[in-house]
């Protein structure tokens, strides 16, 4: 009367949804990934752009466009700045200066700091530029 049946079905069906929910674990998890490494590009840019404007500043008050004195390198910080404008809002830049005379040549060392965000989206970045 009863006959013995074998099904394949349902254990079938059990692993395929098991492997769909591992397939779709993993892809969110990639794109958290994704998302916190795409934030964390954005503040190291941000930090590098706030450190080369370190540099402009300083080299502006080192060596005015205008011939000017310019400021003794002997002053720590030499120059710096937070900014409160957009695209580099909560970002600040320290920039260090030192000089050395060559054969009669004054040669400038500014070394800026740039940092821009906080925990663990903080990011910076540091440039160093000589001039003469």
């Amino acid at each position: 009367m009863f006959r013995k049946q074998h099904g394949f079905g349902l254990p079938m069906a059990l692993f395929v949804v098991t492997v769909l929910a591992i397939i779709i674990a993993s892809m969110a998890s990639l794109q958290s990934d994704s998302a916190s490494g795409v934030s964390l590009q954005v503040q190291a840019h941000r930090a590098f752009y706030a450190a080369e404007s370190g540099v402009e500043g300083a080299l502006n008050r080192l060596l005015p466009p205008d011939g000017s004195p310019g400021l003794s390198c002997a002053t720590a910080p030499f120059f710096s700045a937070t900014f409160n404008v957009a695209g580099l809002n909560g970002c600040s830049t320290s920039v260090t200066c030192s000089s050395v005379t060559v054969s009669g040549n004054d040669y400038y060392t500014l070394i800026s700091t740039g940092t821009c965000g906080s925990g663990v989206d903080a990011a910076q970045r540091i440039l160093e530029v000589r001039a003469r």
